[in-house]
């Protein structure tokens, strides 16, 4: 395979944005443009080199010769989208969530079943450089065995909800952590081969509103998910509350280490403690002063390529792993089950916030 030839769905919106990635990467010929928004997509083509336009994402499988297919849309089509493609024989790589709902997830893992095409979830965040780093610790067994994690995703949307009207419901209309991926993703790169087996979820109400004078379904909410190893995860949303950016904080404590993640305040920084490096117990050490030792090798031969990408390099090394899996090179790092292990858990979320807080159980596709 030359080149492989790629739709983009939502050409005009998140779509565009891997276009970057495209150029640094080569071998990848961006053969159709789809999106609803018929007055833009002719610009957005344009700048993504496309030869072909669509305004309908089926007639774009019907008429373009395409390889693969990268689905930027609004979250609530993912899973359809995803599924079209895939009973095509089209491979796909799909924004986050995967789904929207239990019911959906059980269907794309059916056809996902009985595809010979590749699906890849763009959970981007797992390949921050940060997060990269402490999983290559914990591959090293520096951690010991780890047993609790944080995520949080902290990043105030008001605006953002006006301008991309479907977020209004589907990531602040709905009690829950819809939206879990960028928080659960690297820790579940964190305890490999484990996952969340049940959750509970509260939230604090909601004291906003939105132009239209509507609450907002909830301001923060908290899960905590327990996982199969016998270790336990927390997870918080906040994307309505009035307060400064922290968008994404992480924590993970193991028996012999512990890491904290940077709130971006004054003075704060990425800070970890190993047992096996520290020389008193109750001190930190700036990530970055591990030097290079823990940094992966994908990250130390292509960080310049990453650079010029978008998400701190996230969105280069997702569509290079994407093309690698097309290509055989490599297996699919987030592939249709740990694409459920990432989206499963926030849709029981908000099962248990609407049943006051209760325990409810996380399926495992894998048993599907």
């Amino acid at each position: 395979m030359k080149n492989i030839r790629i739709g983009i769905a939502g050409a005009c919106g998140r779509g565009s944005s891997f276009k970057l990635a495209f150029d640094v990467l080569g071998g990848i010929e961006v053969r159709a443009a789809c999106d609803i928004n018929a007055k833009d997509l002719p610009a957005a083509a344009d700048r993504l080199g496309a030869a072909e336009q669509y305004t309908d994402y089926e007639t774009m499988l019907e008429e373009a010769d395409l390889d693969a297919v990268i689905i930027g849309t609004p979250m609530q089509l993912h899973a359809a989208q995803s599924m079209a493609a895939l009973k095509k024989g089209v491979h796909v790589l799909s924004e986050v969530t995967a789904a929207i709902s239990i019911e959906e997830c059980r269907q794309l893992v059916e056809v996902c079943r009985n595809s010979d095409a590749i699906y890849m979830m763009g959970e981007n965040y797992t390949y921050m450089r940060s997060n990269a780093i402490v999983r290559t610790i914990v591959e090293k067994g520096l951690f010991g065995t780890p047993y609790y994690a944080e995520g949080e995703y902290l990043h105030e949307l008001k605006d953002l909800f006006e301008i991309t009207k479907w977020r209004r419901h589907w990531h602040a209309g709905i009690a829950g952590i819809t939206y879990v991926t960028h928080s659960l993703g690297p820790i579940l790169q964190w305890m490999p081969g484990d996952r969340v087996v049940r959750v509970c979820c509260e939230t604090t109400g909601s004291h906003y509103r939105d132009p239209r004078g509507d609450a907002y379904a909830q301001d923060s909410a908290t899960m905590l998910g327990k996982m199969k190893n016998g270790g336990l995860v927390k997870i918080r949303l906040d994307v309505v509350s009035d307060r400064p950016h922290s968008m994404t904080n992480y924590q993970l404590q193991g028996t012999d280490g512990c890491y904290e993640s940077s709130r971006g305040g004054p003075w704060d920084r990425d800070k970890i403690w190993l047992r096996s490096k520290a020389e008193d117990p109750n001190t930190w050490t700036a990530l970055e002063d591990l030097g290079d030792e823990f940094v992966p090798d994908f990250w130390k031969e292509q960080a310049e390529q990453a650079g010029q990408a978008g998400h701190g390099g996230g969105d280069y090394f997702e569509i290079l792993d994407f093309v690698d899996a097309i290509k055989g090179k490599r297996p699919c790092p987030i592939g249709i089950h740990e694409a459920m292990d990432m989206t499963l858990p926030g849709l029981a979320s908000q099962q248990s916030a609407a049943d006051g807080g209760r325990w409810v159980e996380v399926p495992d596709s894998r048993e599907w």
